[in-house]
């Protein structure tokens, strides 16, 4: 990891349903204003409801996001494409044919796929908020107000 900060950021995922709003909403609440962010999917899907409620758990609301794709996003102009799945970073790859813009990928597991209770699938949501929070921080050098 490492780099400068960008001044914009597209996370992207498969469906913009759980991990990339995750992100975005993450992103969002640790830079305000400073850093433009925003996310996408390869195809658009239903928002999804553990996600809503883990977002919930650390004071961030997402019930109403609307997932969008890619072809959706009405500014293509970022410095840097975070993908947090295989398909999504083949998409940026192919973006990026026509755009100047970094891409990393940050392999993030897909919550969708947990089983058991439902609380172990809730653990699992948790851990994917938490990880995703912990990169976001550290990637995009992020300090508390008042500390340079």
């Amino acid at each position: 990891m490492g780099g400068t900060r960008p001044s914009s950021v597209l996370f992207v995922c498969g469906l913009n349903a759980v991990r990339s709003p995750m992100a975005e909403a993450l992103a969002r609440r640790l830079f305000g204003k400073s850093i433009y962010i925003q996310s996408a999917g390869v195809r658009k899907g239903e928002l999804d409801p553990f996600s809503v409620k883990v977002m919930e758990e650390v004071g961030l609301d997402i019930g109403r996001h609307r997932p969008r794709t890619v072809e959706e996003i009405e500014d293509d102009n970022f410095d840097l494409i975070i993908t947090l799945a295989p398909e999504a970073h083949h998409k940026a790859l192919d973006m990026t044919r026509t755009l100047a813009a970094d891409v990393e990928y940050w392999p993030t597991p897909d919550p969708q796929l947990a089983t058991g209770s439902r609380e172990q699938i809730m653990e699992t949501y948790r851990a994917v908020r938490d990880g995703l929070e912990k990169r976001i921080r550290s990637r995009l050098d992020w300090k508390p107000q008042g500390q340079t």
